[in-house]
């Protein structure tokens, strides 16, 4: 067998895994930058180096594809600690998320993802299952192992508890539309922990 035979070999088809997490960082690179309406499978597959015909097969549209890209630029932005003490990994993990969307520039694109979200059924179901449900595992998991601990009450409702914290930052992020101040993480874990009633003695 010649080299150049080898060569070709050696430059054969790249693994799928590889293909996806290219497409992935090209478009979660576009998302991020440009906005939703940036991320067509035109541009996408021309910015990885991959055929169009590939996108058509992993994902039903480009909203779909930008939710999963999105997951995957936030993965380790956004990954949860464990350091044993619940409030102090509670106030990190909630400022990396304000972070994310302010500094990072993550607002404009996740405003116009969970937007579009309310008309495009695959762009809904990818958000949900590749982003927020993982996401809310994760808090669940932390509340989980705080609970066993001790740090929580055995009847503490823990989905209640991500509603509280990571709900009220997309609300000011989608309803309100007001800014985020340093303070916030800070201040919502501890009327998330402690509520708003008087201590009794």
């Amino acid at each position: 067998m010649s080299q150049n035979t080898a060569a070709r070999r050696g430059r054969g088809r790249r693994p799928a895994a590889e293909v996806r997490a290219g497409v992935l960082a090209a478009a979660g690179h576009i998302l991020l930058a440009e906005g939703l309406r940036a991320v067509t499978f035109d541009r996408v597959a021309t910015e990885a180096g991959s055929s169009k015909m590939t996108l058509y097969k992993w994902w039903p549209s480009p909203g779909a594809l930008a939710a999963e890209a999105y997951f995957t630029q936030s993965d380790r932005t956004l990954q949860f600690p464990d350091t044993g003490d619940l409030r102090t990994d509670l106030i990190t993990q909630l400022s990396s998320f304000i972070r994310w969307l302010t500094d990072e520039g993550a607002a404009k694109p996740v405003s116009e993802l969970v937007g579009a979200s309310q008309t495009d059924p695959d762009l809904a179901h990818a958000w949900s299952n590749s982003y927020a449900l993982p996401r809310r595992e994760l808090a669940r998991v932390r509340l989980r192992t705080a609970q066993e601990q001790g740090q929580l009450r055995r009847d503490a409702d823990l989905d209640i508890i991500v509603d509280q914290l990571w709900g009220a930052c997309y609300h000011r992020l989608l309803v309100l539309k007001v800014p985020f101040d340093d303070t916030l993480a800070e201040r919502l874990v501890d009327q998330a922990l402690h509520g708003a009633t008087p201590h009794t003695t």
